[in-house]
């Protein structure tokens, strides 16, 4: 059956009525290759056509024995062209059978056709690789089933122009370049060719283009300009004339909480339009006055809003002092963690982030506590301001003042000298000019006298001005030893509180001491007290600085496991001639450490 219809392909003229070849037959496509002069490729056994992309749903068992004719894609309704494969497959095309021609797939091994680049708006194909003898109505027979085809523009040699309705239908002729057309079942060369489709540059489409994008900008800027009138803020309300009515009503709303803000702002344009005069001047002064009776309401809403802020800033400081408390419970969790009764039970990674959440937490109850401290800071600041009640700044402030004033009347006095002493100058530069060349008479001998006495005047000028000037630099210099004063006994002051604070701090220290020695301080009660003493002293003397209750505990529950650590801190606190506790450390690392100091005691006796 299937050599049969092999064999008619050359004398049977093509029909989709009458064709019964199936596409997925090897022997057929050797068969029609054969007829168009080509040497079939070798693909037995291969089917050429998917069925998911070609035809959906077809059965190529389906054929003329069973008395059903094979789907055709080319029957309107399906589309010539099924839609885009996706990218990861490979696509299979199949023959194409029209009533004028048959359209044969290319080998699918080889690679797709090449294109060039899409021009915008591109509604015209170039069709290269025609038969001869092909005609405008073949071609639009074949290229119709694309879509609505407005122009064909056919050369006298192998190519043609296609113009379409739509851009998406020049993807759909696209896809039937590398096809190869033969007209009826001739098997003549002019009657066969290898069709090459590609886009194609026109004037009308790109000038269609540039039509489509210019209404679309139009749209665009009608949109936005919407858009921003939409957006765009009321402009306010035109303000009235004056007249009496209007000023009446005016005054109304100025009496009015609510309206005031409104009604303020059109007295104020009404007065910088000159709407007052002798005739309206009384209701101005009305409207200005019952303006002036909102001062009192805005004063009290200030101050309530003042009295809020003030509240809320201590909200603030007392949430801020519950927040610094948990977290120095949370750091004193992490401290008792990190001891060793608790730490040698952890494993490594948990240690690793104890001791990150640890560093965390310190930080930021080391930042929050800086922020309180800030806040009080100010607070103190503010308080010292308002009461001022320290005595000496007083003092020292009064003087600065004393003597900046004297200064200042130094200097003063230094300009009005400066002055008269220019003056003088003038007047002997005057009389030197009077004099000139003219033989020296009883005037010019009085004139050299007065000279001479104004030279003299003027010298004993200089000289008071040079110990006003030295007198000048005394008390600069008294001021500035003055200021270096006052700072040192600040600086004093603050030294002599912080001594006293750690004085205070030391006999505290010392008496707690002396009280503990004085309660614990007994003999040793047994042998095994005497060991202990003997193993801990020769431990403590290895460690010259010292080594903290946790250290000593965990080197004596090796020698014996029910010890205790509070056993041991009992016995070292009964001997203090023999052993001193010591702080190391400051803040979060303060440590207590023992230390041996028999041999202290020996030496100094």
């Amino acid at each position: 059956m299937m050599a049969a219809a092999a064999d008619g392909l050359g004398s049977i003229a093509i029909d989709t009525t009458q064709l019964n070849m199936s596409v997925t037959d090897p022997t057929a496509w050797a068969t029609a290759m054969n007829n168009l002069g080509m040497v079939p490729v070798g693909l037995a056994g291969q089917q050429l056509v998917s069925d998911s992309i070609c035809v959906p749903g077809f059965d190529p068992s389906l054929n003329m024995m069973t008395g059903i004719t094979p789907i055709n894609p080319m029957i309107p309704g399906m589309g010539l062209v099924p839609p885009p494969p996706p990218t990861d497959m490979s696509v299979v095309k199949e023959i194409i059978h029209c009533k004028s021609c048959t359209l044969f797939p290319p080998n699918p091994n080889l690679p797709p056709p090449s294109t060039r680049e899409r021009p915008p708006g591109c509604k015209t194909v170039f069709v290269g690789g025609l038969p001869e003898n092909a005609t405008e109505e073949i071609i639009q027979e074949v290229f119709e089933q694309c879509g609505d085809i407005t122009a064909i523009r056919k050369s006298k040699k192998n190519f043609c122009h296609i113009r379409f309705a739509e851009e998406f239908m020049v993807d759909k002729a696209i896809y039937l370049s590398g096809y190869r057309m033969r007209l009826g079942s001739s098997t003549d060369k002019k009657d066969s060719g290898r069709l090459h489709v590609d886009f194609a540059q026109a004037r009308d489409d790109f000038y269609e283009w540039e039509c489509k994008q210019r209404m679309l900008a139009r749209e665009e800027r009608h949109r936005r300009k919407l858009e921003e009138d939409r957006l765009r803020p009321p402009s306010p309300p035109a303000i009235m004339h004056y007249s009496e009515h209007e000023a009446t009503l005016l005054a109304e709303k100025l009496k009015d909480d609510s309206k005031f803000s409104e009604a303020i702002t059109v007295l104020l344009t009404w007065i910088e339009r000159g709407e007052v005069n002798r005739r309206s001047a009384n209701q101005f002064y009305s409207m200005v006055q019952s303006a002036n009776s909102h001062v009192r309401r805005l004063m009290n809403e200030k101050a309530n809003h003042e009295q809020e802020m003030e509240q809320a800033k201590e909200n603030f400081k007392d949430a801020l002092t519950g927040i610094l408390t948990q977290f120095e419970q949370i750091v004193a969790v992490f401290n008792a963690s990190a001891r060793q009764k608790a730490w040698d039970h952890f494993s490594k990674a948990q240690r690793k982030n104890i001791d990150i959440w640890r560093k965390h937490s310190e930080e930021l109850r080391n930042a929050h506590s800086e922020q309180l401290m800030g806040i009080r800071r100010e607070e103190e600041m503010e308080m010292s301001d308002d009461e001022s009640t320290d005595t000496p700044n007083k003092k020292m402030r009064v003087d600065e003042s004393a003597l900046a004033a004297q200064a200042y009347a130094l200097k003063e006095e230094n300009d009005s000298l400066r002055w008269q002493l220019d003056a003088y100058r003038n007047e002997v530069e005057l009389l030197k000019q009077e004099k000139g060349q003219l033989f020296r008479t009883e005037e010019n001998l009085t004139k050299d006298q007065q000279l001479q006495f104004l030279q003299q005047t003027m010298q004993g000028m200089q000289q008071q001005l040079l110990s006003i000037q030295e007198e000048l630099k005394n008390k600069k210099s008294e001021l500035e030893q003055a200021k270096e004063e006052q700072s040192h006994t600040q600086a004093l002051l603050k030294v002599l509180q912080e001594q006293e604070i750690n004085v205070l701090t030391v006999a505290l220290v010392n008496q707690d001491r002396e009280n503990n020695t004085e309660k614990r301080s007994q003999g040793l009660k047994s042998e095994k007290e005497a060991l202990l003493i003997g193993i801990i002293s020769t431990f403590l003397h290895v460690h010259p600085f010292g080594a903290n209750i946790e250290y000593l505990w965990s080197y004596m529950q090796q020698l014996d496991s029910k010890i205790s650590a509070n056993e041991i801190e009992m016995l070292l606190m009964r001997l203090p001639r023999m052993f001193k506790q010591e702080f190391t450390g400051v803040g979060a690392t303060l440590e207590k450490r023992w230390k041996f100091c028999a041999f202290e005691g020996i030496k100094t006796t």
